[in-house]
C-alpha cells in the first residue's frame, strides 16, 4: 500500500503551538462534519516562557485534562514530559481503540514515542485496528516515525494538505465498512 493511503499520517511541525492550533482545527471541523473523532490534544496553559508552560492533553470527547509535563527546574535541558502523566492519558486511546472512531488525533508522536514508551502501544493498536491516526511529529523524530509507523506520510502544518490526506484516508475507510 503506498505511503499515502496509510491510515497514518504525521504534521511535520517546528515545536510550535501553530500545529496544536491546526489539530484542534481539523477535530472541530471532523466532528461539526459528523465524523465520531477521539484522541488527544495539546493545551499550553498560562505562565513563563514557551518551554516552562504546563503541557496539557485534552481528551477531544469530554474536556478532560491530563498534565503530562513536570517541573525540571529553571535551567534544566532534560525532558519535561512525565510519563506518569502520559500513562494516565493513554486511557483516552485505549478507550478510543473500543468505540472505533472514524478518526483518532494525537498531539504527537515525540521524544517518548522515539524511544519506545509515550503512546507507543496505543498508537500501535489504532493503526492495527485501521483506525484512521493523525498527529504530528518534530523534523527530529521524523525518521523515528517513518520506522515506527513503515513509511506513513508526513505532512505540511498547511490545512489544505492534512485535508487532502483526511479525504482519501476517510474515503478509504468508509468503503472499507
Amino acid at each position: 500500500m503506498p505511503h499515502d493511503t496509510l491510515p497514518a499520517a504525521a504534521i511535520v511541525h517546528d515545536r510550535s503551538a501553530v500545529t496544536d492550533a491546526l489539530l484542534a482545527a481539523v477535530a472541530a471541523h471532523q466532528q461539526q462534519a459528523g465524523r465520531r473523532v477521539h484522541g488527544l490534544l495539546m493545551q499550553r496553559h498560562e505562565g513563563g516562557g514557551d518551554c516552562s508552560r504546563e503541557m496539557v492533553l485534552r481528551d477531544i470527547q469530554t474536556g478532560d485534562d491530563y498534565l503530562v509535563s513536570q517541573s525540571t527546574g529553571r535551567d534544566s535541558t532534560a525532558c519535561r514530559a512525565n510519563p506518569q502523566g502520559f500513562a494516565r492519558a493513554s486511557a483516552v486511546l485505549r478507550s478510543a481503540l473500543a468505540q472505533a472512531p472514524d478518526l483518532a488525533i494525537v498531539n504527537r508522536f515525540g521524544q517518548l514515542e522515539a524511544d519506545g514508551g509515550g503512546f507507543r502501544a496505543e498508537l500501535l493498536e489504532l493503526m492495527a485496528a485501521g483506525v484512521p491516526l493523525l498527529t504530528s511529529v518534530s523534523q527530529r523524530h521524523l525518521e523515528a516515525w517513518q520506522r515506527f509507523t513503515g513509511g506513513a506520510a508526513a505532512l505540511p502544518p498547511e490545512r489544505d494538505a492534512v485535508d487532502a490526506w483526511l479525504g482519501q484516508v476517510l474515503a478509504a475507510a468508509q468503503d472499507a465498512r
